[in-house]
């Protein structure tokens, strides 16, 4: 089979979509996708569930209003109506994308819709969706492939019809009652919306807590508080499923014995999962670690002579602007090759569009304790601001950990109102090296805003210097 051969191929269509631009112009370039143009984030991940999240926050309204004294309905919620506003527009822009990088405007871009394995070192064999293989090469590559739903293993899970956050945003109507299998994010996120939705929520969780990678504190309050919106079973194992009752019927394992849940629709949201074997990527001489994701090296660059790699793929962080800041170095690499640039990973901050919503960045307490780093910490409520009084907040806070001899941040946790948006001003901070007092004494602080909760909380660790 002849072998098709280009200066550059990239496969995947997130992140990596984002590196051919005029400064490529003279290259010949090969873009493989397997699935929609846009990747994850746009097409089943954080942009369409962030655009279920904000109906939901309105729909969960009346419940906040009430000790407000204002009393209001939710009436009914139009989910048809609701999916398809949000997917008319996602599903346009992913066939703009695709349409434009096949287009006239990309003359040097060759796109490939189909499946590619390597078959040697720079060497893809790509299974065509219209029928047959090609086989390419390529003087570089960057491997930006994303990764997948994880689906445990189960008895009778592959017999039933269940959910992942893949399909579940695009079903017909709203269930009556929906299970969620998994204690993360990506489980915290639909619960609340399904809640809010009105839905009856049952969520199985194998751990003792809800998203327990976060600030162990965090982690407490939020499985506590969702606790009393919709049932959370704890310290429990999915041992079968089957059909029955509204639609499925799951076995429990929990610490009072076995149990049984019915429910209309099983979400299993139990993570996501490299796609590094699916490209059978050994047989390009790139390596994986024991998860599954591509080793690569500050600059972004495998263990394969000039493959480069970048997001879900490759990363720890399964984030969309973790991506995206690695495109942007991978781009840069490709161009400067005797002037490589490394990503910054020093402070890659994360959050939770749940009710409450959590934002976080750099160390807990857990792992400054672990690492034996010192730091002081400074725990803020919200209820002692007064945008929090406004709000009649109860039990949410920022907390701030710094290096008691300088100031210095090491990390920020929030659980609250608006927190993603609240703990920006902290990922500054930690980014440029700014010590804690400065920052709250630098500037002024809108009052009486969220944003006074990081004044308060930064003036309220001890000053630096030898004795903290």
């Amino acid at each position: 089979m002849d072998v098709e051969h280009f200066d550059l191929v990239i496969v995947g269509t997130g992140s990596g979509n984002t590196i051919p631009g005029p400064e490529f112009d003279a290259l010949r370039i090969a873009i493989v996708e397997d699935n929609l143009f846009g990747g994850t984030c746009l097409n089943v991940g954080c942009i369409p569930t962030k655009m279920f999240v904000h109906p939901a926050e309105l729909a969960d309204a009346p419940r906040h209003a009430r000790p407000l004294g204002v009393t209001t309905e939710l009436h009914g919620v139009d989910w048809a109506g609701i999916r398809d506003r949000i997917f008319t527009r996602i599903d346009a822009i992913e066939a703009a994308g695709r349409s434009y990088r096949e287009g006239p405007a990309n003359p040097n871009v060759t796109v490939f819709a189909g499946h590619g394995r390597f078959t040697g070192p720079r060497t893809l064999a790509v299974h065509l969706h219209d029928g047959g293989t090609t086989v390419i090469s390529g003087a570089r590559f960057v491997l930006a492939a994303g990764s997948r739903t994880v689906v445990p293993p189960v008895e009778g899970l592959d017999a039933v019809p269940f959910h992942t956050s893949d399909t579940v945003m695009r079903i017909d109507r709203l269930p009556a009652s929906v299970a969620i299998l998994g204690g993360g994010y990506i489980a915290a996120e639909f619960a609340h919306i399904f809640a809010s939705y009105g839905s009856q929520v049952t969520q199985i969780v194998r751990g003792p807590a809800l998203l327990r990678h976060h600030d162990a504190d965090i982690s407490k309050v939020f499985t506590k508080e969702v606790s009393g919106r919709y049932t959370v079973l704890l310290e429990t194992v999915l041992e079968k499923a089957a059909q029955g009752g509204p639609g499925v019927e799951l076995q429990l394992k929990g610490p009072n014995g076995t149990s049984s849940v019915a429910a209309e629709l099983l979400l299993v949201a139990t993570g996501r999962r490299p796609n590094s074997d699916t490209l059978d990527v050994g047989n390009a001489g790139v390596d994986v670690d024991s998860e599954g994701r591509v080793v690569v090296d500050a600059f972004q660059r495998t263990t394969a002579e000039g493959i480069f790699a970048l997001g879900d793929l490759c990363s720890d962080y399964q984030l969309k602007h973790v991506a995206n800041h690695e495109a942007r170095v991978v781009r840069h690499n490709l161009l400067h090759p005797d002037a490589m640039m490394e990503a910054d990973h020093r402070y890659v901050p994360a959050a939770v569009f749940s009710e409450p919503q959590i934002a976080s960045v750099g160390l807990t307490e857990e792992e400054a304790r672990a690492q034996g780093v010192a730091y002081a910490v400074k725990r803020q409520d919200y209820a002692d601001i007064a945008a929090g009084w406004a709000r009649e907040d109860k039990g949410h806070f920022l907390k701030v950990l710094a290096d008691p001899a300088t100031g210095l941040l090491l990390g920020a946790h929030v659980i609250g109102p608006e927190a993603a948006t609240v703990i920006q001003p902290l990922i500054q901070a930690m980014s440029f090296g700014q010590a804690a007092h400065d920052v709250a004494r630098g500037q002024y602080w809108i009052h009486p805003a969220l944003s006074e909760l990081v004044e308060n909380a930064l003036l309220g660790l001890p000053e630096p210097g030898p004795e903290g």
